[in-house]
């Protein structure tokens, strides 16, 4: 007589991660919310890449056959939709990225449920989370991922939430920090980049990307000892480069909002 041997139990597991997406907002006319966006590439080529992109069409409401000529159209700039958001459509066609559904907002006290008002601006991109993480994501041109990246040696501070990077900030690296400043010590390279919800503070040469305010907070500034960064951005308010050219370029400065304009003024 022969027994067979029990067959072990091998369970599967689910895990559920979140992810911060930049949400891009088409509106009418197309054209010129393409060409502010072409703007906007142009002055930080790459910035799409190997981003989670989700388009949202609630304010365009176009059909199936204009949904996916913008997802060719975005796709030539490097733009890669992840998914689409669009009220009242459970489904599209099998060619074209599945439809979001459940979408949050990202913001400082976690996810809520609803948009928040946007600004009119071309080429608007805001961070919304897909999935439960409390982590963090931005409006009009800000920039949003999840969790806090950490280069070289990096201390955070819990009690006062800041994040204290002693080492340079090498190309390629993402330093993003949803609780508050962020302090580095060092350089940071150009290709790099710094989101904080606080301020910025480089006490080295800035050439990468600086994002302070990134979840709404007007108040914050950016310094620098040596301003040679690609791009400026408080709140979403932005100025690159070839903007700064010949006015604060080699120079420590300070970044700020002075109304509804991104100011950029040299430290004495």
């Amino acid at each position: 007589m022969t027994f067979a041997a029990p067959l072990e139990a091998k369970s599967i597991r689910f895990r559920a991660r979140s992810f911060v997406a930049f949400t891009l907002t088409p509106e009418d006319p197309l054209a010129a919310w393409l060409e502010g966006l072409d703007h906007w590439i142009g002055n930080s080529p790459g910035y799409f890449s190997g981003r989670p992109v989700v388009l949202d069409l609630n304010t365009l409401k176009p059909d199936v056959a204009a949904i996916e000529s913008l997802v060719g159209v975005l796709g030539h700039r490097g733009i890669r939709i992840y998914a689409i958001e669009l009220d009242g459509h459970t489904a599209l066609e099998p060619n074209l990225p599945p439809v979001l559904v459940g979408a949050k907002e990202a913001t400082t006290d976690g996810l809520l449920p609803g948009r928040k008002a946007r600004e009119e601006i071309s080429g608007t991109s805001e961070g919304k989370a897909v999935g439960r993480a409390p982590e963090a994501g931005p409006d009009k041109n800000k920039v949003g991922k999840a969790g806090a990246s950490k280069a070289g040696d990096s201390e955070p501070q819990e009690a006062s939430g800041t994040l204290m990077i002693k080492a340079p900030i090498r190309s390629g690296q993402a330093i993003v920090h949803p609780h508050g400043d962020v302090i580095v010590l060092g350089s940071v390279a150009s290709g790099s980049e710094i989101i904080a919800a606080g301020s910025i503070h480089v006490y080295g040469t800035l050439r990468g990307r600086a994002s302070a305010g990134a979840l709404g907070n007007r108040g914050a500034r950016i310094f620098c000892r040596k301003n040679e960064a690609e791009l400026l951005a408080v709140d979403g308010w932005y100025v690159t480069a070839e903007e700064m050219e010949g006015v604060s370029r080699g120079k420590p400065v300070q970044a700020f909002l002075d109304g509804d304009a991104l100011r950029v003024s040299t430290l004495s």
